[in-house]
């Protein structure tokens, strides 16, 4: 009998629904074995006390985006790395198309960035100009090699959607069999409430949470889901921070719809007052919607407990604390000239595991589903990826549960001069991360080169067809009668 490849013994795998003292066995980058006394091994690993955990699946990275203003300093080389780091091997990046320019350009273009890529990847399309020739003849032909998945802002200059063209872009996507993701913040009140803000002379970095309450979250969250079932198309809401927007997305949920819901650590261990910090310091925690309260944060775990809120990605978007990135505008810019975003990609799983599992608001299954098997179902990527099963992709991350690390910026492996995490103390961390049974991680160094990731292209999958519900007697998209 052949040898297998690795052997991962004694520890306790885990996957979404289980968790059971077993080994793992791997052959040709697949598990091919579960069990005890699996034979011989090339190579054994001794896991005795660690959890063996589906490797990470973040559906929600920034890498190497043309700059537009701040550069952004992780392109897929150290983006990856980072990855590996923190027990992530998949990961769904953003393949950006600026204003007049060919989608299918935007992608291949992608495909190129990619080649330096740690982890496996895909593509989220996002679409910030949709002409006829984008929606009509592009976007069909980009769904068929195998991106599944849209992005759209309701906000930001040179790059939000207004309503009329969400529209036309969801019912491209029902169409085509595509799911839609959405940043979703009221453009015009936030922009008033900016310049109001501003006017005032009330422009520090603190003052970013004030220019984006709640309010302006929720009603944007409301009304995409409205329009996304007015269509029939089934969308994903990025980034809920706090209680009144992921109440709209349980409200649809309860209705059948197909509405799901994303969080990310930054909202569970951040809140508004970190923006209030000397010396401009609070630039490095503006993030769009900002960080909201301690209450929000409580409400964002309860939903996660029901259900609600499926997913947890790291809105991975790095750019430095220096004049190509953060201080762009200068030394003490307005917070409104201060870029957004914040590195997360390595700090994405201790901190859930630390502030979930060791304090006890969520058990370890419900982690695994989090991080990995729900963003691998939602995304069209299980069971390839995120569980541990005979014939998945033998993504492994070992993860020492007691292990406490503080969080520096040199512990990330990304591009970037500063981490939002930086002192943050762990109660578990990863030890060994492993992409189809080669290790790319060892607890100290990634050691998986540059290049070995592979593009997951995604079928259709049963889990973003439409309802087949509308409105009224009459399908819009199709233009044709129901009943």
């Amino acid at each position: 009998m052949r040898a297998l490849d690795l052997v991962i013994r004694g520890g306790t795998v885990v996957t979404g629904t289980d968790a059971v003292l077993t080994d793992v066995g791997v052959s040709d980058g697949l598990v091919t074995a579960i069990g005890r006394d699996l034979g011989p091994a090339e190579e054994t690993v001794d896991a005795t006390g660690m959890l063996v955990m589906p490797g990470g699946v973040d559906s929600h990275v920034h890498l190497d985006q043309p700059p537009v203003g701040a550069e952004m300093c992780d392109g897929f080389d150290t983006g990856t790395a980072s990855a590996a780091a923190g027990g992530t091997t998949t990961v769904v990046a953003f393949a950006w198309q600026t204003k007049g320019s060919s989608l299918l350009a935007t992608v291949a273009d992608y495909h190129q960035r990619a080649n330096q890529a740690r982890v496996d990847y895909a593509f989220h399309m996002t679409i910030t100009d949709p002409t006829p020739t984008v929606l009509k003849e592009e976007l069909p032909l980009l769904v068929a090699e195998g991106n599944r998945s849209i992005k759209i802002f309701l906000t930001y200059d040179g790059v939000r959607v207004d309503d009329a063209q969400a529209i036309r872009i969801l019912a491209e996507a029902r169409r085509n069999g595509a799911l839609v993701c959405v940043h979703a913040e009221h453009h015009d009140l936030l922009a008033w409430l900016t310049e109001q803000l501003v006017a005032a002379g009330l422009t520090a970095p603190k003052y970013h949470p004030w220019a984006k309450p709640m309010v302006v979250e929720r009603e944007a969250v409301h009304r995409i889901i409205a329009l996304a079932e007015a269509l029939d198309v089934p969308i994903q809401v990025f980034h809920v921070s706090g209680a009144e927007s992921a109440e709209e997305i349980a409200r649809a949920q309860a209705r059948g719809l197909k509405v799901w819901g994303e969080t990310c650590p930054q909202y569970l261990v951040l809140t508004a007052e970190d923006l209030d910090r000397p010396d401009f310091e609070g630039a490095k925690f503006v993030f769009g919607p900002p960080a909201r309260t301690k209450a929000d944060q409580e409400a964002l775990w309860r939903y996660m407990r029901r259900g609600v809120i499926e997913v947890v990605s790291s809105d991975h978007s790095p750019t430095r604390f220096d004049a190509t990135g953060k201080k762009i505008a200068g030394e003490n810019a307005p917070f409104h000239k201060i870029p957004n975003g914040i590195p997360g990609l390595a700090a994405r799983l201790p901190v859930l595991f630390t502030e979930g599992v060791s304090k006890g608001r969520i058990d370890v299954q419900t982690f695994v589903r989090l991080v990995s098997t729900n963003p691998a179902r939602l995304f069209g990527l299980h069971p390839r990826k995120g569980t541990i099963a005979v014939g998945s992709d033998a993504d492994v991350v070992i993860f020492d549960p007691h292990k406490s690390v503080t969080l520096t910026n040199a512990a990330m492996h990304h591009g970037g001069d500063f981490t939002p995490y930086e002192g943050y103390r762990t109660q578990g961390y990863p030890v060994a991360t492993y992409l189809r049974g080669k290790l790319v991680f060892d607890g100290q160094e990634v050691v998986g080169p540059a290049g070995q990731g592979r593009y997951l292209a995604r079928d259709l999958y049963p889990m973003i067809e439409p309802l087949g519900r509308f409105t009224s007697p009459f399908n819009p998209v199709d233009r044709i009668l129901t009943r």
